[in-house]
């Protein structure tokens, strides 16, 4: 015979810290794209949309980048939705501030 312990039916197989979804991580990272995007309107008004105009791809390129990274910052950070939030807000902030300076040559 073998030595065999019991298991209960209902018991869930992953661990009680393992996050259960990326959905609120990818939330947040569409949060932080759409505030990094208001930043450059605030900074520098209208005139900012016609720079848009034109290099409108490099900044969309940047919203799955966002989603990702708020996924990534929340399985890292196993679930804690405010130091998900603050730490995908300041990597989307500095990515698409990196980006907008590139492109600008400021």
């Amino acid at each position: 015979m073998q030595n065999v312990t019991p298991m209960l039916a209902r018991k869930d197989d992953r661990s009680q810290d393992e996050s259960r979804s990326s959905l609120p991580g990818g939330v947040i990272g569409f949060l932080s794209y759409w505030c990094a995007l208001a930043i450059p309107f605030l900074l520098y008004g209208s005139n900012t949309l016609f720079f848009f105009l034109y290099t409108w791809p490099f900044f969309l390129a940047l919203l799955p980048v966002s989603v990702l990274i708020g996924i990534a910052c929340s399985m890292f950070l196993r679930g804690h939705l405010f130091w998900t939030a603050i730490a995908t807000a300041i990597i989307v902030v500095c990515l698409f501030w990196l980006l907008f300076s590139f492109l600008s040559g400021w």
